[in-house]
C-alpha cells in the first residue's frame, strides 16, 4: 500500500492475537513497528520475528493505563525510529459477566485498559503529529460498542466511547492532515474468546452469516489501508469486520 514503507507505527497489545497479526503485516509492508505490550517479552519476540523476516521492529514493555509509562515508551520508540507516523490502539481486555455481578474493581480495570489506554496514547502521540501536520490513527474498538454485548456492559461502554472519541478527534485534527478511523472486530479466534468455552464459540459460529469466527489475520489489511496514503481522504469512519454479523447502513 502506498506510503507505508518507512512509516514509524506504534501497535499496542502487539504481543499476541490481533495485535500480533497487525504487527507482522505492517512489518511486511515495510513499516518500522513499535510493539507496546504489558508482556514485554512477548513484544520483543514478535519484534524478532519481524526482524528475522527482513523488517524493522522494536518491542517495549508498556502499561497503557499509566500515562507516564506511555510518555516514556513513546519517547524510547522515537529515539529508536524517529517521529511516530501511525498509531494502532489495539490493546484491550475484558472479563465477561452480567453487569449486576461486577464490582468497582473490575470497572476500573476495564476502563483503565480499554478507554484510558487509547486516550493516553492519543494524547501523547497526537501532539507530535499535530506539530508535524500529518499522522494516522487506527482505533480497534468492538461491535460491542455499536450494538451491545451481553456480559460486557462496561467493556461495551468503553468501546462505544472510543468510537465517539475517534469521530470527535477526526474533526478536531482534520485540518492538520491527521486521520482517525475505527475498526470494530466481531467474535475472533483469540485466547480471550477461547476462555469463554467451546459452547459459546459454536453459538457464535452459527450466528455469523459466514459461519465462522474471525481469525486475527482478517484485520491487518484494513489497518494497513487506514494507515496508508490510499486512505488520506478517509477519516472519522467506523467499519465492522464481523463476517456480516453486524451491518450498518
Amino acid at each position: 500500500m502506498r506510503g507505508l514503507k518507512g512509516k514509524n507505527v506504534i501497535v499496542t497489545g502487539g504481543a499476541s492475537g490481533i495485535g500480533q497479526a497487525i504487527s507482522l503485516r505492517l512489518g511486511e509492508e515495510g513499516c518500522n513497528v513499535g510493539i507496546f505490550d504489558l508482556n514485554g517479552d512477548g513484544a520483543k519476540s514478535v519484534a524478532e520475528k519481524i526482524s528475522a523476516a527482513g523488517g524493522t521492529a522494536h518491542g517495549y514493555t508498556c502499561d497503557i493505563s499509566d500515562y507516564g509509562n506511555v510518555e516514556r515508551t513513546v519517547a524510547a520508540f522515537e529515539v529508536d525510529c524517529g517521529p511516530t507516523g501511525g498509531l494502532v490502539n489495539n490493546a484491550g481486555w475484558d472479563k465477561s459477566m452480567p453487569f449486576l455481578d461486577t464490582d468497582l474493581e473490575l470497572w476500573h480495570k476495564v476502563v483503565a485498559i480499554n478507554l484510558y489506554g487509547p486516550l493516553n496514547l492519543c494524547h501523547v502521540v497526537l501532539k507530535g503529529m499535530a506539530e508535524r501536520g500529518s499522522g494516522r490513527v487506527v482505533n480497534i474498538s468492538s461491535d460491542a460498542g455499536r450494538v451491545g454485548s451481553s456480559g460486557e456492559a462496561v467493556y461495551a461502554a468503553c468501546k462505544g466511547g472510543l468510537i465517539a472519541f475517534s469521530k470527535t478527534m477526526s474533526r478536531e485534527l482534520a485540518r492538520k492532515s491527521i486521520t482517525l478511523n475505527t475498526i470494530c472486530p466481531g467474535p475472533t479466534n483469540t485466547p480471550l474468546l477461547a476462555e469463554q468455552g467451546p459452547k459459546l464459540v459454536a453459538a457464535l459460529e452459527r450466528a455469523v452469516p459466514m459461519k465462522r469466527v474471525a481469525e486475527p489475520e482478517d484485520y491487518p489489511g484494513l489497518v494497513g489501508y487506514f494507515l496508508s496514503d490510499d486512505a488520506s481522504y478517509v477519516t472519522g469512519q467506523t467499519i465492522s469486520v464481523s463476517g456480516g454479523l453486524t451491518m450498518h447502513g
